[in-house]
């Protein structure tokens, strides 16, 4: 089976008594417009998605009057890190953005994937953070530039 589109997400559809199926992705896959997937029971599946759209957790990829395929985020290895000033947040967000990593925010937490020297800055910086394993709600978006 090829998958052309999303047809909605678990979050907003009413609630029905399907059979679910689901495909685990790495948040790092929910950028692929074009890839191969198995589902939890073994089905194989092709995604090529026509819209240049990211997926999301709870993408429903097949639905019918009894079944359907759902994408799941698996865990990612993150650091959570909580400012308690807009201080911290700015010196943690300066020294993030000369890294050129991606950081996603939630409430008054900064998430960023794990790396050790952030963690080792955080430490030196004061600023709280705990690293955790946890399901984020769509892929860390790297951006490219140049110092042209």
């Amino acid at each position: 089976m090829i998958i052309e589109s999303v047809i909605g997400n678990v979050a907003t559809l009413e609630k029905r008594a399907l059979h679910v199926e689901r495909v685990y992705l790495k948040s790092d896959d929910l950028v692929k417009r074009i890839q191969r997937v198995v589902t939890d029971h073994g089905k194989e599946l092709g995604i090529r998605l026509r819209e240049n759209k990211d997926l999301i957790d709870g993408d429903i990829l097949y639905i019918d009057e009894k079944n359907m395929i759902v994408i799941s985020v698996k865990d990612d290895d993150l650091l959570t890190i909580m400012p308690t000033s807009i201080q911290q947040m700015g010196e943690i967000a300066h020294q993030l953005g000369n890294r050129h990593l991606p950081a996603q925010f939630e409430g008054n937490e900064m998430l960023v994937q794990y790396d050790y020297l952030v963690e080792e800055l955080l430490r030196q910086l004061g600023i709280p953070f705990k690293r955790e394993k946890r399901k984020v709600k769509q892929a860390f978006r790297h951006i490219g530039h140049s110092h042209d």
